[in-house]
């Protein structure tokens, strides 16, 4: 039961009301979430003020601050904090130490990164970087779509290659000869259904693949 509490919580603290925070922010409110922004800028704050559930002006490195702004009381919490990697170390380290079970945190490079997980943040996202990625193969050609789901894994969005059309998935032996699996196909003017080992895929099929992103980057420039 309580595990059944914790996840019917949707309350969750937002500090730094930048870009991504309060992009973040204005997304969870409209999904229903109870949202309390927390930023030091007054002018900032006063901004998000309508638009958020709450918003406090209030310094998040400060131990006492963040207790009298209710953080402790949080199942969930984000540390959007830019540019500032002090504040967002500190920050981050301020809520385990308050025991909050579930803190992701914004970094601006990989070893911001690694240093925010091991302060105790339990997701760590870099989203600069990785839109830098995303953009990269598309604007290369070389893909669709591109998701990376964790260092080293993602998914791509591709047209099927032209080996692979007209026999059942399983004969292609697509995941021995490239090490990725058909996740789902989408015909023209149909919409993306599961692939199976039956799945016959036809010329303009668009298709999501999943492996290592090596292994998908490879299988993109198959034609």
């Amino acid at each position: 039961m309580p595990q059944q509490t914790k996840l019917k919580d949707k309350r969750i603290l937002v500090i730094g009301l930048g870009r991504f925070g309060s992009s973040l922010a204005l997304e969870l409110v409209n999904h229903g979430w109870e949202v309390l922004g927390v930023d030091s800028n007054s002018r900032i704050v006063q901004a998000y003020a309508d638009a958020l559930t709450h918003t406090v002006i209030a310094d998040a490195t400060d131990d006492e601050a963040l207790r009298q702004v209710g953080a402790p009381q949080f199942q969930r919490a984000v540390v959007a904090i830019g540019t500032h990697l002090e504040e967002s170390i500190l920050a981050t380290s301020q809520l385990v130490d308050m025991g909050v079970p579930d803190i992701w945190a914004k970094a601006i490079s990989r070893r911001h990164g690694r240093i925010l997980e091991q302060v105790g943040a339990h997701h760590v996202v870099l989203p600069e970087h990785d839109m830098g990625e995303r953009v990269a193969h598309l604007v290369s050609g070389r893909m669709l779509d591109y998701v990376e789901l964790e260092e080293g894994f993602s998914l791509g969005k591709t047209k099927a290659p032209r080996e692979l059309l007209g026999k059942p998935l399983r004969e292609t032996k697509v995941r021995q000869t490239y090490g990725i699996t058909v996740v789902s196909v989408k015909r023209l003017n149909s919409a993306f259904t599961y692939a199976t080992e039956e799945t016959v895929l036809q010329k303009g099929d668009v298709i999501v693949v999943a492996g290592r992103t090596d292994d998908v980057e490879r299988f993109a420039e198959v034609t």
